[in-house]
């Protein structure tokens, strides 16, 4: 994908993960068209990378078509936007109202995503991609995490059904599942800009999923586990070197 002539859609943009992939595309000397529900967080990031700002709740139908209308040169979308919440605990500890808003945006807003850009990208018949942002926690389970581990499951199913859907047309999908980013998500973790390199390497490489090597042993356990009708265990990561 030629970054002379590539115009790509960012959503949650302003912060985090998103604003490291705004970034690196700037660099890269993309035409950018970047969203999210904070309107000056998103106007100060547009402003400084030269992007169009669009203020987007990604869980909103309506709104995403309204982006996608926005941008419809766009060679790659970024579907990015998640939220945590702020219960962690065990699945009858996290109120109904916060299982509902972590859905809305970390599912709906890729499946909006997917709704509003998928036809126009096959529309234009032309090699295209669409970078899902799913997370370790939606390949291997642990101990408490409310509402979001669940979440990014879905998210991560939705990605691998995209991506046989789209098997057989010019439109491409990967999907990065990192562990701990230092974002507004979380005070610890790897940079959100090594995140981002990683996540364009796998576009430019056509590799459909990023996960962490040393969780990779990990996620395998617990999908033995589960065919092989063990209870399931906390996954750990591989001994440091």
């Amino acid at each position: 994908m030629t970054a002379e002539t590539l115009t790509a859609v960012v959503t949650g943009a302003a912060s985090g993960i998103g604003q490291a992939l705004a970034e690196a595309l700037h660099a890269r000397g993309a035409r950018l068209v970047l969203a999210d529900v904070n309107a000056d967080a998103l106007s100060t990031t547009a402003a400084r990378l030269g992007a169009t700002g669009v203020v987007t709740d990604v869980s909103d139908p309506a709104a995403m078509h309204t982006l996608a209308a926005q941008a419809p040169q766009a060679r790659l979308v970024c579907l990015n936007a998640g939220v945590v919440g702020p219960s962690l605990g065990a699945p009858w500890e996290v109120p109904p109202e916060e299982w509902d808003r972590v859905f809305a945006v970390n599912v709906s807003g890729v499946v909006n995503g997917l709704r509003a850009f998928v036809p126009q990208l096959l529309a234009a018949r032309a090699p295209a991609h669409v970078l899902i942002t799913a997370s370790l926690a939606g390949l291997a389970v642990f101990p408490g995490g409310g509402a979001y581990g669940p979440s990014k499951h879905a998210v991560t199913a939705v990605a691998q059904h995209a991506a046989m859907a789209l098997a057989d047309t010019p439109v491409r999908v990967s999907m990065i599942c990192p562990a701990l980013v230092a974002t507004g998500m979380s005070p610890e973790g790897i940079a959100p800009a090594l995140v981002a390199d990683d996540a364009l390497r796998a576009v430019d490489n056509g590799v459909f999923a990023v996960v962490p090597a040393e969780w990779q042993a990990a996620v395998a356990t617990q999908v033995d586990e589960i065919v092989s009708g063990r209870q399931p265990t906390p996954p750990a990561p591989w001994p440091a070197g």
